[in-house]
């Protein structure tokens, strides 16, 4: 990847309702030398669009290379800024050879799903997995990591304990702000940050919506383009487009009163409500094989939302 407009061109080709992880080759140098890893991520508090999880690597003693290239706290850069560092990544040739970097998207999908199934998956526990999954993915990819330095999502302790035993060969360091102490944990922000202004520039509603980024803004709640979009794109059936988080308290209560409310009860035939049965909701979507046994089908509403009982990443 040698461009922001690969990097577009490759977001392009991801269903933007699934998980999926964008990743640079290995330099030489980083499966030889002790290396650093460093772990920050964007979008955190948006009600629209994914959360980006980004990594960045590099040699213990190439610290200067990151100084050089400008990284600092993405969110104390401006966006012209962001681009720039990242392009430098791509195509400056010391850091091509020597710093390595990737980034999860975490679709909207997927975090109001892990948010509202009957076992809660937190907003935390969803960013503490991508962050272990990035970690682990550079590992086996063979880099020599010695060092990781990881802005924290919660007590910074109680993280650092949890990745201290799954990772007991690495000097783990959780800090708050650590995107503007350490050069290469700013290298992730910055790789965080950047994707997901990306994805939001690309973004194709599955919906069939014909709307650009401009239009409905940051994704924030306190952006008045994102105000005026969760204000006007309610569907009374669907409520919103997969671009939105449900389970955000600034949707939830705007559709209060402004979409059906569904309720699945069981009824007797004298009229008196039953307490649900156990019968599981996946056998209304089955239909008979020629030999009388059932066989699922999928209904066409979940194929064009990309709905799925399976797991959300690809």
């Amino acid at each position: 990847m040698n461009s922001l407009e690969q990097l577009q061109d490759y977001i392009k080709t991801k269903n933007n309702s699934r998980n999926f992880i964008n990743i640079s080759d290995v330099p030489e140098v980083c499966k030889t030398e002790p290396c650093m890893l460093g772990v920050d991520e964007a979008g955190r508090g948006p009600v629209l669009g994914p959360m980006v999880y980004g990594i960045a690597y590099c040699p213990v003693n190439k610290n200067s290379i990151l100084e050089s290239l400008g990284c600092a706290d993405s969110k104390a850069l401006t966006e012209e800024k962001r681009d720039e560092i990242l392009l430098k990544m791509f195509t400056n040739d010391d850091a091509v050879n020597n710093v390595g970097w990737a980034a999860e998207i975490i679709s909207p999908s997927y975090i109001s799903n892990s948010m509202y199934k009957r076992a809660k998956h937190s907003l935390n526990e969803v960013s503490m997995d991508s962050a272990i999954k990035l970690i682990k993915r550079v590992a086996e990819s063979g880099v020599n990591l010695t060092e990781v330095y990881v802005d924290t999502v919660g007590p910074p302790e109680k993280y650092q304990a949890r990745l201290s035993q799954i990772f007991p060969d690495y000097k783990i360091t959780v800090a708050k702000k650590a995107d503007s102490i350490y050069p290469i944990v700013s290298a992730a922000s910055i790789v965080a940050k950047v994707t997901r202004d990306h994805c939001l520039k690309v973004w194709h509603f599955q919906e069939g919506l014909e709307m650009s980024y401009k239009e409905f803004g940051s994704g924030y709640p306190g952006d008045p383009l994102t105000k005026k979009f969760i204000r006007d794109q309610i569907d009374k059936v669907f409520g919103y487009p997969s671009l939105v988080r449900f389970s955000w308290s600034t949707a939830e209560v705007m559709l209060q009163g402004k979409a059906a409310t569904c309720t699945f009860e069981d009824v007797d035939d004298d009229g008196q409500t039953k307490k649900a049965n156990t019968k599981s909701i996946s056998s209304f979507f089955t239909m008979p094989n020629e030999n009388g046994t059932k066989k699922r089908k999928r209904h066409k509403f979940f194929e064009e939302r990309y709905l799925s009982m399976k797991n959300a990443f690809e």
